[in-house]
C-alpha cells in the first residue's frame, strides 16, 4: 500500500475531526487519484483550496497522487501575497453574486437587502443549485460539504455559523462585500430590482396610516410588493450598522 503525507492549513482544518487539525496526516491508498479527489475523501471541498503543493512545487486539481508525495493544502489568504503561485480558484468576480442552498432563505433576503443578486428557492434540488452556480457565474452559499464537492461547483463557500446575521458577517468578510452594498433597491422576496412608484398609483393597496404618513414608495415589477421607510426601514438600517 502507498503512503503520502498531507497538512492542511489555516481554515481548512474546519472540515477535519479534531484529531487529525493542524498536523500531517499519513494518508494510505492502493490505486493513485487525483489530488482533488483525495483532499475530498478526506472532507475538504475544493471549493474551498486556492492552491495545493506536492513535494514544495504547485500542482492542479488534476494531479494524481504519488507515494511518498508531501503534500500540502491551503485556502484563500486575504492578507498574504501568493501572486507567484498558482490559483486554483477563479479571479474574483467583478459583480459578487450568489445562489444560496435551500436551507439559507434569511441569509439570502439579507444580502438582497443590501443590494447583492442572489438566487434561492426552498425547494432547489442540489443539481439545480450546482448548474446554476456553474452556469451563471454565481457563487454558491451551502452548509453542505456534498453540495461543495460536485465538479461543476467551480466557486462556492461553505458557512462555518448557523446563526443567519453571523453567516452574512461570515460572507461580508469572505468576499470583501462591504465596498460594494447598496441597501434597500432589490427585493427581498423574489429579487427583482425596485422601482420608485407613485403613491397615487398604489394607494388602494396601502394601509390609511401609510398613506397619510409616507410619500416614498418602490414597487417590485415580479411579485409586486411595496416598500417604504416605514419603522420597519429604521429598524433594519440598525441592522445593517450592526453587521457593518
Amino acid at each position: 500500500m502507498k503512503q503520502a503525507c498531507i497538512r492542511f492549513y489555516a481554515q481548512l482544518n474546519d472540515f477535519l475531526p479534531p484529531e487529525r487539525r493542524m498536523q500531517t496526516i499519513t494518508y494510505s491508498f492502493d490505486v493513485s487519484g487525483s489530488v482533488k479527489d483525495t483532499i475530498e475523501a478526506m472532507g475538504v471541498p475544493h471549493t474551498e483550496v486556492d492552491f495545493i503543493l506536492v513535494n514544495g512545487a504547485p500542482v492542479d486539481f488534476g494531479y494524481r497522487v504519488q507515494g511518498g508525495d508531501r503534500v500540502s493544502v491551503f485556502p484563500r489568504f486575504r492578507s498574504i501575497d501568493i501572486g507567484l503561485l498558482a490559483h486554483l480558484q477563479p479571479p474574483a468576480l467583478g459583480e459578487r453574486r450568489f445562489v444560496a442552498d435551500g436551507h439559507l432563505g434569511r441569509l439570502a433576503a439579507y444580502l438582497r437587502m443590501l443590494g447583492f443578486d442572489t438566487l434561492y428557492r426552498s425547494d432547489y434540488r442540489d443539481e439545480e443549485v450546482a448548474r446554476l452556480s456553474s452556469s451563471e457565474n454565481r457563487i454558491l452559499l451551502t452548509r453542505d460539504r456534498g453540495l461543495l464537492k460536485r465538479n461543476e461547483v467551480r466557486c462556492g463557500y461553505y458557512l462555518r455559523a448557523t446563526e443567519p446575521a453571523q453567516q452574512l458577517v461570515e460572507v461580508f468578510r469572505e468576499f470583501d462585500l462591504a465596498p460594494a452594498i447598496i441597501p434597500f433597491h432589490r427585493c427581498m422576496h423574489c429579487n427583482a430590482l425596485l422601482r420608485a412608484t407613485e403613491k397615487e398609483s398604489i394607494q388602494h393597496r396601502l394601509l390609511p396610516q401609510t398613506a397619510k404618513y409616507f410619500d416614498e414608495f418602490y414597487a417590485c415589477p415580479d411579485c409586486e410588493r411595496v416598500y417604504w421607510r416605514g419603522s420597519h426601514y429604521r429598524r433594519m438600517k440598525r441592522f445593517i450598522e450592526s453587521v457593518m
